[in-house]
């Protein structure tokens, strides 16, 4: 569709309270899905996290890295396996881990964004111990999963503050040196709220949180924190999306302004999201 000069002048004066409003503050994204493993989709978020630097905008990408693991774990012929929703991580997988996130996944974001014009830097967990972890403990042994501690924002502030856009891989170390594998939703509604970011989004594979979950039309574009247990006993908030809204829930109450489930396969979802009044999935406030 072809786009005259008058609608491109437009867009950027409707864009441009939101620029206002976001300018010079944090916002965290969670990268994974189909926004990651689809070419297409990954090109227009490397592109929106570019273009949301240039106008003054400090994004952190906080990724994830599963299908990458998965692959990883079938070339030496080893089972994923997941209770819960979480991955079994045992003394084996915990290396094809650190192997895959903090290197393959992580240095090709890395190069990725710097291709498109960005100053970025790869980091992990462990550096500068920016997630400081402990076992999870539960019913269910998971190995080396961890649950946080603490967070050091300081390898992330120093990125920031010399104009790079921080790219972490979500795995962990303990106060005695072990790594362990965080949920890169967890770790990434942990950062935000450390942060003080301005808002949190969580990209996923659907359009949000929707009243009847076989209705995309049935999108709830806002829902209050206060609302969420309603929602749950009502069994709109079900299955995989409790997890991720717990997220969002957490990193309100801990400080975040404003967070979002969007939905990644729908290219540019971050600029619809942050600059326009659209939106492109579900907020909690």
């Amino acid at each position: 569709m072809e786009i005259n000069n008058k609608v491109r002048s437009q867009i950027l004066i409707d864009a441009l309270p939101y620029i206002q409003k976001y300018h010079n503050k944090i916002v965290v994204v969670k990268y994974g899905g189909n926004a990651m493993t689809n070419e297409g989709l990954k090109d227009a978020v490397m592109r929106d996290i570019v273009l949301l630097s240039e106008v003054g905008i400090k994004v952190v990408l906080v990724h994830g890295g599963g299908p990458e693991i998965n692959s990883m774990l079938d070339k030496v012929g080893k089972e994923s396996k997941f209770i819960g929703g979480l991955r079994y991580t045992d003394s084996e997988t915990i290396d094809i881990v650190k192997m895959v996130l903090a290197g393959k996944v992580n240095k090709e974001l890395v190069n990725a964004l710097q291709l498109h014009g960005a100053k970025a830097l790869g980091l992990c967990g462990v550096d500068g111990q920016m997630i400081v972890a402990q076992k999870l403990e539960g019913d269910v042994d998971l190995g080396y999963v961890g649950e946080i501690k603490k967070i050091t924002t300081k390898p992330i502030l120093d990125a920031i503050n010399n104009g790079y856009v921080p790219i972490i891989s979500t795995i962990a170390t303990s106060d005695d040196g072990q790594c362990y594998n965080i949920n890169a939703d967890t770790a990434a509604a942990r950062i935000a709220s450390c942060l003080r970011a301005e808002t949190l989004i969580l990209m996923t594979d659907i359009a949000g949180l929707l009243k009847d979950k076989d209705n995309p039309d049935t999108l709830i574009p806002s829902v209050n924190i206060s609302d969420v247990p309603f929602l749950k006993k009502t069994g709109i908030i079900s299955g995989g999306m409790i997890p991720k809204i717990d997220c969002c829930v957490e990193a309100v109450r801990r400080g975040v302004k404003r967070t979002s489930i969007i939905d990644g396969r729908i290219e540019h979802s971050i600029l619809i999201e942050l600059l326009s009044n659209e939106g492109a999935g579900t907020e909690f406030i």
